[in-house]
């Protein structure tokens, strides 16, 4: 967790209760394109507050209390974490106006466990990733209980991949978190 981080979000205002209904709001430059996220992401909550924030890497956000990811499996303490990543990726498609396809979400989580804080050539990765420093920003959350939660975002969109260029990801399970 980050204090600096929460007490300027909550001074600026921003409801903190619910990490999973706040966003890390997506940022176009002058060709319609994504701007893939740096240091200082925007925020918003549920209210349309926002505030600009200044956020670590995710190996900086890490505690050092180890949760089993066994765990993880029958009492999903983060769920909130899930819902933030899954709702930021959920929205980043909705203003690209199209889904990304089941193998491409399963090959950014499966990045966003092994190198959390690398670059990539997809905007949506920066996007995830500050959805994920928010978050450690807000909970404490281990290295395990991480790489746990990001195992289990990598696993549910490969189960749903049923072919090439499947968007069954998209269509099944982030609707549902929106519930739309």
């Amino acid at each position: 967790m980050d204090l600096r981080v929460r007490q300027e979000l909550e001074r600026l205002g921003l409801e903190l209760d619910r990490p999973e209904l706040l966003q890390v709001t997506i940022e176009f430059g002058p060709q319609g394109q994504p701007i893939p996220l740096g240091e200082e992401v925007q925020v918003m909550d549920e209210s349309w507050t926002t505030a600009h924030v200044r956020l670590a890497p995710i190996t900086q956000l890490w505690t050092t209390a180890e949760v089993s990811p066994f765990l993880l499996r029958t009492v999903p303490q983060h769920e909130s974490f899930m819902v933030l990543l899954q709702s930021t990726a959920l929205i980043y498609c909705t203003s690209m106006g199209q889904p990304e396809t089941d193998a491409e979400f399963e090959r950014i989580y499966r990045k966003l466990r092994r190198y959390p804080d690398a670059e990539d050539h997809h905007p949506l990765f920066s996007y995830l990733q500050g959805a994920a420093r928010l978050y450690l920003s807000l909970r404490d959350v281990s290295r395990t209980e991480y790489e746990a939660l990001t195992r289990r975002l990598g696993n549910l969109a490969e189960r749903f991949c049923s072919h090439t260029g499947s968007t069954n990801y998209h269509r099944q399970v982030l609707h549902s978190v929106a519930g739309t």
